[in-house]
């Protein structure tokens, strides 16, 4: 297990790392409004006990955003890495599984807004490349809005060959891609599935793409172009959702 430590800031991020007892949380800097409000979010537990508490001004917090630009909300936290899921070890425990696989996205933002909402409408996992995956961003951790405590997170080191696993494991993989011969709403979405979602500029890459067992894209005006990959993530996830309550 990897046992660096790094750096996250935001309300959600802090708390929800504090709330969860896979995460080590080493420190935590903190104005003594910020401190109050963490225990006024939860009253019947003190999620500072055995974390070390450190007292700043918003001034002096300000060091560990800046060079970001974000706002910390007088909230900075440093943690561990959690253990890392496995992939294959996961796939035997679980039925009737939903993956999400990343080919090639890179930008915090856009995963960090995708791990909020996989983990709002309960997608098993996402599949990253790991020499691509930004895991120490503070910029993700902050978009991901605390959610990333509670989603399966898989880094592989090759996509390509993750995806024929998954394929020999019965999962059917669906690429997502403003060209798709069918609407993903007509999809039944049964059983094991994975969805592939690429890059906003390029794409899926075309050798991944052929992994895929169906292309299939999200239906929009044709006066605009694309959607943002959070966006178009979070309408899928939505569906695939409200489908399974439904089933």
């Amino acid at each position: 297990m990897n046992k660096s430590s790094f750096f996250i800031i935001g309300q959600h991020a802090v708390i929800e790392a504090l709330k969860n007892p896979k995460r080590k949380v080493l420190r935590v800097f903190l104005t003594e409004e910020s401190k109050k409000n963490i225990h006024r979010k939860s009253p019947k537990k003190n999620l500072l006990d055995d974390v070390k508490v450190y007292f700043k001004t918003k001034k002096e917090l300000d060091k560990y955003s800046t060079k970001e630009n974000l706002l910390h909300q007088n909230y900075v936290a440093e943690i561990e890495h959690l253990e890392k899921p496995i992939l294959k070890d996961f796939i035997k425990e679980k039925k009737e599984t939903t993956l999400v696989c990343l080919d090639g996205v890179t930008d915090p933002r856009n995963i960090g807004s995708l791990i909020r909402s996989a983990a709002s409408f309960k997608i098993d996992g996402i599949i990253v490349k790991e020499r691509h995956f930004p895991n120490e961003s503070k910029l993700m951790y902050k978009a991901a809005s605390g959610s990333i405590e509670y989603m399966n997170i898989f880094e592989v080191s090759n996509i390509n060959s993750t995806l024929k696993n998954l394929k020999n494991k019965n999962f059917w993989v669906y690429g997502f891609d403003g060209y798709g011969n069918k609407d993903f709403t007509d999809i039944k979405w049964q059983g094991n599935n994975v969805l592939l979602f690429g890059s906003e500029g390029s794409g899926m890459h075309e050798h991944t793409s052929k992994y895929a067992d169906f292309l299939v894209r999200i239906e929009i005006d044709k006066k605009i172009e694309s959607l943002n990959i959070s966006n178009s993530a979070a309408i899928v996830f939505h569906h695939l959702n409200y489908i399974k309550k439904k089933s």
